[in-house]
């Protein structure tokens, strides 16, 4: 994958190059290229923009006077060729009638909703996306129109106001807190009780991931503080930050889970490594353990499977015998104890509760494993 991340960034330089000189066409190839190979948010939006826009996606095309509200007829050292050609395309960047509309629209907004274009009772979905749409409209380095960047701190205030319960509830009741037209350059003037806690690029990062891909350096005010933001082709620090955290809890978590790994590996091996007994205490077809036999000591009953005569003769007989008895009397005497248990509390229950009933079950109780238990011993000692 990260292979074709590579690729993906080769095509997005022929792309940007291309727009650059005005080849719409090429750039357009290698922007789908781009995006088949590794999808971003910067291939997808200049794909967007060539299609809906045209030329507006790239660098400098021709324009006709209608299409240059932001530039008026040249005048003083401009006229005798003071300002060459190169240095007037780099001090203005392209934009339409369209995007300079946007941004007196948003000029001209009295309050917060009118600037997302929302009623008062809007969702929050329905907010967040109104709020999508304008800041990929108006992010200073997709629109380049004058005021733009006012335009898109005023979008992400808006949003970053209203999306708070307690803030919007405030700003409901006691009326805007966004003054028009006020600023010396015909920006945007923020009643200090209605300042987002959060920039706009952080606002904006928070929703795409990211700043708008274009590689180009914005400067931002927040009233009290200003920041620079610098948008990179590549992942952003912050990005890099979380990967490298999430790896290192990852590592963590993989020490923490360790012992327990090692047991369970131990606990298998153990499992494998111990064979399974030559007999069982009763008939068990599905290990094989069907062929009767007798211990010749105590004549426990036991069985086994077709090849046991052959495997255990002499010496090694006498010891599965021997182990064949010692798990008899276990099971004896665990069952004995059982039987004594139970029919002590018989006894107790009948005392308890004047019961004859119960103490006569408990006379008549078969303690069956004691009895057997009992000849064993009889057997022994007369042996």
């Amino acid at each position: 994958m990260e292979g074709n991340r590579d690729e993906a960034d080769k095509c997005l330089r022929i792309a940007r190059k291309a727009l650059q000189n005005g080849e719409h066409d090429k750039a357009l190839k290698f922007l789908n290229k781009a995006e088949k190979l590794y999808p971003s948010i910067e291939a997808k939006a200049l794909i967007d923009a060539i299609t809906k826009n045209g030329s507006t996606a790239g660098g400098p095309r021709h324009r006709t006077e209608s299409d240059k509200p932001n530039q008026g007829k040249s005048t003083g050292p401009a006229q005798n060729g003071a300002m060459p050609e190169t240095e007037k395309k780099v001090e203005s960047k392209a934009y339409t009638s369209e995007q300079l509309d946007g941004v007196q629209r948003i000029k001209k907004c009295n309050d917060f909703y009118e600037i997302l274009g929302i009623v008062k009772d809007a969702s929050e979905e329905d907010l967040k996306k109104a709020y999508r749409k304008l800041a990929l409209k108006f992010h200073p380095d997709k629109n380049h129109a004058p005021g733009a960047t006012e335009a898109f701190k005023a979008i992400g205030n808006a949003y970053a106001v209203l999306s708070n319960p307690v803030k919007r509830k405030d700003y409901d009741q006691y009326g805007e807190g966004l003054s028009p037209g006020n600023s010396q350059h015909g920006g945007f003037e923020f009643h200090r009780n209605y300042e987002a806690d959060i920039t706009p690029e952080d606002l904006f990062n928070m929703f795409f991931g990211g700043g708008f891909p274009t590689g180009s350096t914005q400067t931002y005010s927040n009233g009290r503080t200003r920041f620079t933001t610098q948008h990179t082709y590549h992942r952003t620090e912050r990005d890099d930050e979380r990967t490298d955290v999430s790896h290192q809890g990852g590592f963590s978590m993989f020490l923490q889970l360790l012992p327990i790994i090692v047991l369970i590996l131990v606990s298998v091996l153990s499992q494998l490594m111990v064979s399974s007994p030559p007999y069982s205490l009763y008939y068990r077809a599905a290990v094989g353990h069907t062929l009767k036999k007798q211990s010749i000591n105590l004549k426990v009953v036991y069985f086994v499977n077709k090849d046991f005569d052959k495997e255990y003769t002499g010496v090694a007989l006498q010891k599965v015998e021997k182990s064949v008895e010692d798990d008899y009397i276990t099971n004896l005497r665990n069952n004995c104890w059982k039987e004594r248990q139970e029919r002590n509390d018989y006894f107790y229950a009948a005392k308890v509760y004047r019961d004859v009933r119960l103490r006569k079950k408990a006379e008549l109780m078969r303690m069956e494993s004691c009895e057997k238990l009992a000849r064993l011993n009889e057997l022994y000692r007369g042996g």
